[in-house]
């Protein structure tokens, strides 16, 4: 919303009291004087109606999921298997309801093929627009003189961000003396506790914290000497880049994540910041610390190069100047 304003349009938020009936809502006490209908992330009960609605005033309709709910409820969630009858007439909804929208925004160019692949739409008609971070909250942060070094994980520890390949990372850490810190809460932390009590390293200092306002991320972030994103195995992890990633290199932190293809290819050939492992190696995450925390210096941490790679592929300024290209399109 902020780079829409930015770009010069007005937003304005209608939030239906009932998804089916919200077209008639909108008629009765709904905006006026509209340009263009945006369907906002996980609101794929809303577009039909939106739809009905758009049709009728003569207005495109842009929709941005940013997960398929299909995806999320048999891959991610494994609610019931892909081919079952559930399975399948969750994707027929999900598929007519991206059918009704004149144009599909997927957040990375690995969301967009799969969109256009598992959900039959038109590729040429999909806009990447990555998901950035909040920029006021998210900033570059001065280099920390920590005594001891410090890897920071942040996250909800599901099952795609694979935490768990962290803590089991630490038994096999034989770098220099580090500090790994595990932030936030969710359904691994548990077992992330259990695996690093049993590991016992002396060369690795274990801490768990517990969530703190977003408003004090960035500070938490820029505290650190570097961050982990995601180490999870699955085609899904092969499409995302998480928001973690994005905020640690707003802050100028350089990040260990697995080799994703959601990526920019050229990050993979260069210093960027990124430091890459396989999904799902805990030799492959200590060493690439050990690598990070050593007397040699190491290509991709030095001071700047983080935030300029998310300047140049994930900033709130490319996000707008997409935004226009596609806003462009549809006047």
């Amino acid at each position: 919303m902020d780079s829409f304003e930015r770009l010069g349009w007005e937003v304005v938020s209608f939030q239906p009291k009932l998804s089916a009936l919200a077209h008639l809502e909108a008629s009765l006490r709904g905006p006026r004087d509209i340009s263009l209908v945006w369907v906002p992330c996980f609101r794929q009960r809303d577009v039909a109606a939106a739809s009905r609605w758009a049709r009728r005033h003569g207005l495109s309709l842009v929709f941005d999921p940013l997960i398929s709910a299909f995806d999320k409820q048999v891959f991610e969630r494994g609610k019931f298997a892909a081919d079952s009858r559930k399975g399948q007439r969750l994707l027929a909804w999900e598929r007519s309801r991206f059918a009704m929208a004149d144009r599909l925004i997927a957040d990375t160019k690995e969301h967009a093929a799969y969109f256009a692949e598992q959900h039959h739409y038109p590729l040429e008609r999909i806009c990447v627009l990555p998901v950035g971070a909040e920029e006021a909250l998210f900033k570059p942060e001065p280099k920390t003189t920590n005594d001891v070094p410090e890897a920071l994980f942040f996250g909800t520890f599901i099952g795609l961000q694979g935490a768990t390949f962290i803590a089991e990372a630490i038994a096999l850490y034989s770098g220099p003396l580090c500090r790994l810190t595990f932030l936030g809460a969710g359904p691994d932390r548990q077992a992330c506790e259990d695996v690093a009590a049993r590991a016992s390293n002396p060369l690795v200092q274990v801490t768990f914290e517990d969530w703190m306002p977003i408003t004090e991320l960035g500070a938490r972030i820029g505290a650190s000497d570097l961050c982990l994103g995601v180490f999870g195995v699955g085609e899904k992890t092969n499409r995302v880049i998480p928001n973690k990633v994005y905020q640690a290199l707003a802050c100028d932190r350089p990040v260990i994540t697995i080799k994703a293809d959601a990526y920019p290819d050229e990050l993979h050939r260069s210093s960027c910041g990124l430091l890459w492992v396989p999904p799902g190696d805990p030799q492959a995450i200590a060493s690439s610390l050990a690598q990070a925390f050593g007397s040699e210096p190491v290509a991709g941490v030095g001071a700047g190069v983080a935030n300029r790679t998310y300047q140049a592929h994930f900033s709130n300024q490319r996000i707008r100047e997409e935004l226009a290209s596609l806003l462009g399109q549809l006047s």
